[in-house]
């Protein structure tokens, strides 16, 4: 699907899908609400799906590789060599999300939206706009066709795990300096400091978390990006991988599938994807709350609760996948607990 088209297919949430997920919790022999947040991640999941016969055993990670010009700012410890390190790490299944996917049961699927190099690996999905975008501190990251086309390269992904019978998806990303463009397009959109949203990333000196401010600071003020429209924060400061976090969010919407939001930098693609169309709000599901500065302004931007809180900020998809083991915890109570009757039971009564 191209992008206007996705943003057709996008309707508000199943009300009646919802309803009937509350009527059958409130039967499950439980006390009601017991399980907080994870029923009502299945009751938004009913919603999303258009059915309260929720199913979520085929799962997989979309791990959106790029890298960023950014860096040549010294905003971060390590080169944008090891962006496609761990690309390729990725394919091997030796990288810290591959090893917790393999626990939850989920298919990883790298896809490559804009890393400096051509990765030449088995197990990486190429859908390269550019090598890596360019520093945003002295222009914009890209054209605003470029972040079209790396918006559609989330939607495709989207769209080829939903052939493939994917019924949640995990999302994630790799590369160097992106905490720093999600920074960027954070405040750009929510209208906060830079130094509001700006943290330490993979382990900055208290003088590099400085120049990373910096950074941001004179990205916005050089690109000027506007923040109603979610394009054009994207394509002045934000990444391919963004750009392509952006789409996977638009495209599970569209395909009433859901998409799992993972940490900062998933968030911020999901933020730009609210901008470019509101509705995508309802189809978003937290995971967990990044320990990145800027985590609960977003979350409390977007609407989200998120299922885990432990400071986690390895990126990789890893929140993401950490709450899948919970969602599916969640369901094998509301499957096969039973009712109150079938336990001759007093089903509890709602509070007042």
């Amino acid at each position: 699907m191209t992008l206007q088209e996705t943003l057709s297919r996008i309707r508000p949430l199943d009300e009646a899908a919802m309803e009937e997920c509350r009527r059958r919790w409130g039967q499950v022999a439980h006390p009601l609400g017991s399980l907080g947040l994870l029923e009502e991640a299945l009751i938004q999941i009913a919603g999303i799906t258009g059915s309260a016969d929720i199913r979520l055993e085929k799962k997989a990670v979309a791990l959106f590789c790029a890298d960023n010009g950014v860096v040549a700012q010294g905003v971060t410890q390590t080169d944008s060599s090891i962006t496609a390190l761990v690309a390729r790490s990725f394919a091997a299944g030796t990288s810290s999300v591959c090893r917790m996917a393999k626990v939850a049961g989920a298919e990883i699927f790298p896809v490559d939206v804009g890393v400096v190099e051509d990765l030449d690996c088995p197990g990486v999905w190429d859908r390269k706009v550019a090598y890596g975008t360019g520093d945003i501190t002295q222009g914009p990251a890209m054209s605003r066709s470029q972040a079209i086309q790396a918006v559609e390269a989330g939607i495709e992904t989207v769209e080829l795990l939903a052939r493939r019978g994917c019924q949640v998806i995990a999302t994630g990303e790799m590369g160097i300096g992106n905490t720093t463009t999600s920074s960027a397009v954070i405040a750009a959109i929510l209208n906060l400091a830079p130094e509001e949203v700006t943290g330490r990333g993979a382990g900055l000196s208290t003088e590099g978390l400085c120049r990373k401010i910096g950074a941001v600071r004179r990205a916005l003020e050089r690109n000027r990006p506007d923040p109603a429209d979610g394009l054009d924060v994207l394509a002045k400061v934000g990444g391919f991988d963004l750009a392509a976090l952006a789409g996977a969010f638009l495209g599970g919407a569209a395909l009433h599938l859901p998409v799992l939001v993972d940490g900062i930098i998933s968030a911020a693609g999901a933020l730009a994807a609210s901008v470019i169309c509101p509705e995508v709000k309802g189809y978003l599901v937290a995971s967990h709350a990044s320990g990145e500065p800027a985590g609960e302004s977003v979350c409390r931007a977007l609407g989200l609760k998120p299922l885990i809180r432990c400071g986690m900020r390895l990126g990789e998809g890893t929140g993401a996948v950490a709450a899948l083991p919970l969602l599916e915890m969640a369901l094998a109570v509301y499957q096969e607990v039973g009712t109150f009757a079938d336990h001759e039971m007093d089903a509890y009564e709602p509070l007042e």
